[in-house]
């Protein structure tokens, strides 16, 4: 996978420019031997999505962390697996103590089968190297802290384990990121993330660049060039002086996407790789994923908590995690990435606010190649959280909406597409020069979306 070379803020997978979405597990893949890899892929791959986030071992979290129901990165220890190899030694509680100096043959063999698994399916996987320490009882429970490992290395705090104060664990660390760089470099569908949220947990700047510096380094050595990204913020920041080898600027919970148009003069693609902790309705989720594509961005994920251990195809029910996911949340984010599979990607630019408008106080957004397709996103106006609304608020219908565009000069195939089910309706539109049309929305609830296709001369 790479950079398209003609619109750099897309990709280019497999001959094909692309857009990356999917509602994903919480990114226990790998370093939970109890999940179930192929039931998991199928289930993307059956809801037509092509992207997943996985972490790569140097992190695990515990049973309750930020509330999430049956937590794919909260392993039992019996199934914890990480890039280096366990002792003879463990805890009184049974928990593992590590050697950060050798390899476990058996979480490489998975990395493996996990790639190739996806790459059968056409998915392609973002494997993040490394996360912070968000509270001590995660720390607590890491290989690279000092009391789970035999090597001395890791007598630091939660907020110390990410700098390039401690020589031994910068060491350990380096040795990972260049090990798993060196064991992905036969797989075309896989990019790399050097830190997930480095803006908590005290990670500095000259330590996510030393990792970048030994990626880099590393890939000249092997002579591979798969793509880097960095996680800036979340929400929205402007991008100012980048490291040259990153190419993918990821970025969390970007509701609404002002971060794209934000950073529209930089080289790259603009990604949302996690969102979530609104509630758990579904169409909280699929209209800020057509918002951020809509708006330019490249790249969407979220938070499914309806995958776990018992439910790898995603079907777990009635959790109480702070976000949602569901079968059908799923299946509404595949319209959205066929609506975008048949547009002209690489001609693809966001539009000015004024080209479309929507009545009723709808709220409207554009993409299109500028001269031939245009397509047009309309949805009511929606909350950051829902946690003092009801969704029943947002689920009544809306009568007699229109929206009102600004097309070129031209005969048009107009299509209004259900966004939940993906059923098209197409009429046909004859548009004069200067001319804004008007075009009359069918009932709905929540969003709809409307192309405009210019017939040839």
């Amino acid at each position: 996978m790479s950079l398209h070379p003609k619109n750099a803020r897309y990709f280019l997978f497999r001959d094909k420019p692309t857009v990356l979405v999917t509602s994903g597990e919480h990114y226990g893949l790998l370093c939970n031997a109890a999940f179930d890899v192929d039931a998991y892929f199928d289930e993307l791959a059956s809801d037509g999505l092509n992207h997943t986030r996985i972490f790569a071992g140097a992190y695990r979290e515990v049973p309750g962390s930020f509330g999430i129901t049956k937590n794919t990165l909260a392993p039992a220890d019996r199934d914890f697996i990480s890039p280096w190899q366990r002792t003879d030694a463990t805890h009184r509680d049974g928990a593992p103590i590590f050697d950060l100096t050798k390899w476990d043959d058996a979480y490489f063999a998975r990395l493996n089968k996990i790639l190739n698994a996806a790459s059968k399916r056409d998915i392609v996987v973002e494997l993040c190297l490394f996360s912070p320490m968000y509270k001590p009882d995660i720390w607590d429970v890491n290989p690279m802290n000092v009391r789970n490992n035999v090597n001395a290395v890791g007598d630091v705090g939660s907020q110390q384990v990410f700098t390039t104060d401690h020589d031994d664990l910068l060491a350990v660390q380096k040795r990972l990121a260049e090990k798993l760089t060196e064991s992905v470099a036969s797989f075309d569908n896989v990019y790399i993330e050097i830190c997930n949220e480095p803006y908590f947990g005290g990670v500095t700047e000259a330590w996510q660049n030393a990792i970048i510096d030994a990626v880099v380094a590393k890939q000249k050595a092997i002579g591979v060039s798969h793509l880097i990204s960095v996680n800036v913020a979340n929400k929205s920041k402007k991008v100012e002086m980048p490291h040259p080898a990153v190419s993918i600027f990821n970025f969390h919970y970007c509701h609404p996407p002002i971060v794209v148009a934000e950073n529209a003069d930089v080289h790259g693609v603009i990604g949302e790789n996690e969102t979530g902790f609104r509630g758990n309705a579904d169409f909280l989720y699929r209209t800020e994923a057509w918002d951020f594509l809509v708006a330019g961005g490249a790249t969407y994920n979220n938070l499914d908590y309806s995958f776990s251990v018992d439910h790898p195809r995603g079907t777990q029910s009635g959790y109480t995690s702070p976000g949602g996911g569901s079968k059908t949340l799923r299946q509404q984010l595949s319209v959205l990435k066929q609506v975008f599979d048949g547009l002209p990607i690489p001609q693809l630019r966001p539009l000015p606010k004024r080209f479309a408008t929507a009545s009723h106080d709808l709220v409207a957004s554009a993409i299109g190649d500028t001269a031939n397709q245009f397509l047009v996103y309309v949805h009511v106006e929606l909350p950051g959280r829902m946690k003092d609304q009801s969704p029943d608020a947002f689920t009544q219908p809306i009568e007699d909406a229109s929206v009102t565009v600004s097309l070129p000069k031209g005969t048009y195939r107009t299509v209004v597409i259900d966004t939940k089910t993906g059923e098209q309706t197409v009429t046909r539109v004859v548009v004069g020069a200067n001319d804004p049309t008007s075009q009359k929305l069918p009932r709905f609830v929540t969003d709809i979306a409307v192309l405009f296709q210019r017939d040839a001369d």
